[in-house]
């Protein structure tokens, strides 16, 4: 079969490996067949479409980027996996590029079978025939719900012939969810990218800061480092948070004009190859933190050193949390922003005054990844090859009680972590952290544009 040599290579090695390791599990469970659909396209407005991503889960395990598409995997003794997907159609791919179809499709994904979506309804009753149970992910789409029950019941209506229907249906993505939780070596190595992409687009933001320049000037020196090394999209909708703005966890407006003398929240982060990265740097729009900058983002610093201190094999999901919290209300009570013990701050929740939200989430294919932070009622212990972030924060509205020069300082700290045996490593290292740092390096650049 000849493929078209401008396509980039694959290595289906990783996504065959994936199917395999899941069938063996549908097979340890009963058997059955599992039916994953990629995602829509999605209308933007009119006869626009938003830019198309594929679904997470699908592609996880098949490496298949086109829409339009079905995984099916049927356990057993003989056990297949089957691509259904667009044909290949010279009138469109004129208009829209490139379809594989499914025979290529099949040889270049490494598939046992493949054949074109417009056969899938017909296919599904007969595929679902027989079988013990339908591995499926009913809730998250009702037309696609609605077209898998349509062949069930087609089969349940055959009962008067001898075919038997599958008696249970299993939810795919808990399993999927448990496999997605430990990375492999090769999501790993496309996570090193995807993070050093994104810490030097943080460098090149800290570099382009000025005040008088608008959030949004910041955010196209973002867009531009990712995309030009290679990124096909952002991760998620970057923040770029001047001011009291900084304060506000989901800001994306970008749209303000940045001051002298201000603090600039970047929470950014680009996807590549189906994974995503996510950075935040906190640092003065001038160059130059003031004390009272200085000695919030100290605290901060130091909350995600003890955090980072207490990710290790073993451990369970909260302890980064917990470590975290510890630091960031010690230093609040030594800073008088926050009266009483320690253990009283913490017990009473005063801290979330200052620090509202968790210190991480896991990170992978999606920002927010999947996978269970509890497991029989327990926070997860931690094992190599997870990936999580690590995000403690501060942010100090305007109060009473506030003396006014920590007015409007928020300060978030966040970089992607990789558990390994002996501890945990940074993936995002190369994003300026410290003090010194962020200061030499905005110095730097204000002397090469002066």
């Amino acid at each position: 079969m000849n493929i078209d040599p401008q396509l980039p290579a694959i290595d289906a090695g990783p996504f065959r490996a994936r199917r395999e390791r899941f069938i063996a599990h549908m097979n340890e469970t009963g058997g059955g067949v599992a039916v994953l659909p990629t995602a829509p396209e999605r209308a933007r407005n009119r006869d626009t479409h938003y830019p198309y991503r594929f679904d997470s889960y699908f592609h996880y395990l098949t490496g298949f980027g086109e829409p339009e598409a079905v995984l099916v995997l049927v356990a057993g003794d003989e056990p297949r996996t089957i691509l259904f997907c667009r044909e290949k159609n010279e009138e469109r791919e004129i208009w829209e590029g490139w379809r594989h179809g499914p025979e290529v499709a099949r040889e270049r994904f490494g598939f046992d079978e493949a054949a074109p979506i417009g056969e899938f309804d017909q296919r599904l009753p007969e595929l679902l025939a027989n079988q013990p149970a339908l591995w499926c992910a009913f809730g998250y789409d009702a037309e696609w719900d609605a077209r898998v029950l349509r062949a069930l019941n087609t089969v349940r209506g055959n009962a008067r012939t001898g075919v038997v229907p599958p008696h249970a249906v299993r939810d795919v993505r808990a399993e999927l969810d448990e496999m997605r939780l430990v990375k492999d070596a090769s999501e790993i190595a496309i996570m090193r990218r995807a993070a050093a992409i994104s810490s030097a687009a943080h460098r090149r933001a800290m570099a382009a800061t000025r005040p008088g320049r608008h959030e949004y000037e910041i955010e196209a020196e973002l867009l531009h480092a990712f995309r030009s090394a290679g990124s096909q999209y952002p991760a998620y909708p970057s923040i770029v948070a001047s001011g009291a703005n900084a304060c506000v966890l989901h800001y994306v407006s970008n749209d303000r004009r940045m001051e002298d003398g201000e603090l600039l929240l970047i929470d950014a982060g680009c996807e590549l190859d189906g994974y995503a990265s996510d950075i935040t740097r906190s640092f003065p729009v001038n160059g130059r933190f003031s004390p009272a900058q200085r000695d919030i983002y100290e605290l901060v610093l130091s909350a995600q050193t003890d955090a980072k201190a207490a990710i290790r094999p073993g451990a369970h999901w909260n302890a980064p949390h917990e470590a975290a919290v510890r630091t960031l209300s010690q230093g609040l009570i030594d800073l008088n922003l926050l009266t009483g013990s320690l253990d009283e701050v913490i017990e009473r929740g005063d801290y979330r005054r200052f620090y509202m939200h968790r210190t991480g989430h896991w990170l992978g294919r999606d920002v927010h990844d999947a996978g269970e932070y509890k497991a029989n009622g327990e926070w997860r212990p931690l094992v190599p090859g997870m990936v999580l972030t690590v995000e403690p924060g501060c942010y100090i509205r305007p109060a009473p009680d506030v003396p006014q020069a920590f007015w409007n300082i928020g300060v978030r700290i966040e970089d992607d972590a990789l558990v390994t045996d002996s501890g945990c490593e940074f993936l995002t290292d190369d994003a300026p952290r410290t003090v010194e740092a962020i200061e030499a390096l905005m110095e730097e650049a204000r002397d090469g544009a002066a």
